[in-house]
């Protein structure tokens, strides 16, 4: 494919792919600016400039500045300590049979539950709530009430939580949400946050979670472990290699 050339300077070109590599590399708070027309036009007016300064810059001779020099040596012994240590850390594996060992031998890292499906509407006042339990006593729909009168984001969703499992809620709440019977609503439950009214839609007891859910998980999480072993049984290594002299006292 033939490239596209944005613009020169001075013989120079800047193509789009350039362009393109810096967007994809500009930081998430920049690049849906960045990548718009305004925001390209923006940037390719910025490669110019910098363009510019570079050739302006060897044109003066700072290049050979003794200055830029001990930058430069500093830059690339940084850029090659982090090139080893990519090299070092991409020849480390984790297979699935070492993932399926680990899911194995660690039963109790996977479970979940507990847990229980709850709906709330929250208010201020244990009057307000108590006002609000006749209603739907009195054959008003719990969601027509959560979306009537909570003080709650969920709401808009007729009070609905979702599924929880314990320690995910406050105790207090916890507490009736795990007590109460499926399809039963709650007293009004004080916490620090006013008074709920709770409706319990279902309940799970404790499973197993599947490999398959956790298998990325656990291969993420072996192959940090398995790097920082590599890394540092590496290093340990080379200090038999070189004579190292240090002055911790300097520290203080």
């Amino acid at each position: 494919m033939n490239k596209q050339v944005l613009a020169t300077v001075n013989g120079c070109e800047i193509t789009k792919e350039d362009l393109e590599l810096v967007v994809q590399h500009a930081p998430a708070e920049q690049k849906m600016q960045l990548n718009t027309l305004a925001g390209k036009k923006y940037l390719l007016n910025e490669m110019i400039t910098q363009q510019m300064l570079y050739l302006d810059a060897k044109k003066k001779g700072l290049d050979q500045d003794e200055e830029f020099l001990k930058e430069l040596k500093a830059v690339g012994e940084n850029l090659l300590k982090q090139y080893a240590v990519r090299k070092l850390l991409d020849t480390v594996v984790v297979d699935e049979a070492e993932v399926k060992e680990y899911y194995e031998k660690n039963p109790e890292q996977f479970v979940k539950g507990p847990c229980v499906h709850a709906k709330h509407i929250l208010v201020k006042e244990e009057e307000q709530a108590q006002n609000i339990l006749k209603e739907i006593k009195a054959g008003k729909k719990f969601e027509d009430a959560a979306s009537e009168y909570s003080e709650c984001p969920s709401k808009a969703n007729g009070g609905d939580l979702g599924e929880f499992e314990k320690g995910k809620m406050v105790p207090e709440f916890e507490k009736v949400a795990f007590e109460l019977e499926i399809g039963k609503v709650s007293e009004p439950v004080k916490t620090q946050f006013g008074y709920h009214l709770i409706l319990v839609e279902d309940k799970k007891d404790k499973k197993e979670i599947p490999f398959e859910e956790v298998k990325n998980t656990i291969k993420d999480y072996m192959l940090r472990m398995k790097q920082n072993d590599t890394y540092k049984s590496y290093a340990d290594g080379l200090r038999d290699q070189y004579e190292i002299t240090t002055h911790e006292d300097l520290l203080k």
